[in-house]
């Protein structure tokens, strides 16, 4: 399977289409995620607050797939802000994982209550000055909270990892991160199934022959996003990758566009502290 890859601004590279782990319990998450890598997926989600690291770790050990042809994410959670926790929250990540170093670190969430996430932001630079994570980003940030980053450090997040889905389309903060140029990354990508029975969405799943998962998927990447669909059961594992031989013309882009109603899965970043 031959994954688009997508440039960031850190001197690296990630899949345009990855796997999460989101809601997968640990002694699911190494089933899950060796089949993904059999399927062909290169790219792996996690994070410390999942609570699957170890299970994410275990099937990457037995893959047997190279470390450089990987690319793993994990984040730091909202009790990990700040330069004394994020940086030995890291190491328990590593330690839990099996590896020397992960592809990209991430702030889970902005926590802005703490007050912290510029200061997090900084152990993450430093990580990286180290060499001990080879991009650095963010989750969920908005554009104020990223403003509040630029002001205080130079290095610009290569991702920022939101919830968007034909929902909820982020427009304010597609147009920060790209002015900007950091990576839109959606989570949720198709809100937790919410958006596959619409009506419009199961209209063009009909006509193009294909799944409604299949049709969402097709529609953030033609818009230029990376994202990371979840599912522990082997044939949508397979079927969510199985999208890069149709395209969406730009009526039917446009179709799904007129979806946006605002509706999130999630919390919302300005309030959610964790």
């Amino acid at each position: 399977m031959n994954i688009p890859d997508i440039s960031l601004n850190q001197a690296t590279s990630i899949p345009q289409l990855g796997f999460g782990v989101f809601q997968v319990p640990d002694d699911q998450a190494a089933a899950a995620v060796a089949e993904a890598l059999v399927a062909g997926y290169r790219s792996i989600d996690t994070a410390a607050i999942y609570g699957n690291e170890e299970g994410v770790g275990r099937a990457v050990a037995a893959s047997g797939i190279d470390r450089d042809e990987l690319f793993i994410t994990t984040k730091i959670w909202n009790d990990a802000h700040g330069a004394d926790r994020a940086e030995p929250a890291y190491q328990q990540s590593l330690d839990r994982l099996g590896l020397d170093y992960v592809d990209l670190l991430l702030i889970h969430w902005p926590a802005p209550a703490q007050g912290r996430y510029a200061e997090t932001w900084r152990a993450l630079e430093a990580l990286q000055s180290d060499g001990r994570v080879r991009a650095i980003g963010v989750s969920n940030f908005t554009g104020s909270q990223l403003e509040v980053l630029a002001g205080e450090s130079g290095i610009v997040p290569a991702v920022n990892q939101v919830e968007l889905h034909p929902y909820l389309q982020q427009h304010p903060i597609r147009a920060y991160n790209e002015e900007h140029g950091i990576r839109t990354e959606a989570w949720s990508p198709l809100a937790q199934g919410a958006v596959l029975t619409d009506p419009v969405i199961a209209g063009l799943a009909t006509a193009h022959g294909r799944t409604p998962a299949q049709v969402v998927l097709r529609w953030h990447l033609q818009q230029g996003r990376i994202l990371i669909p979840k599912s522990v059961t082997p044939g949508r594992i397979r079927e969510n990758l199985d999208v890069f031989d149709f395209d969406l013309s730009a009526a039917e882009l446009a179709a799904i566009d007129g979806l946006d109603r605002g509706q999130r899965t999630g919390p919302d970043p300005e309030t959610f502290n964790g």
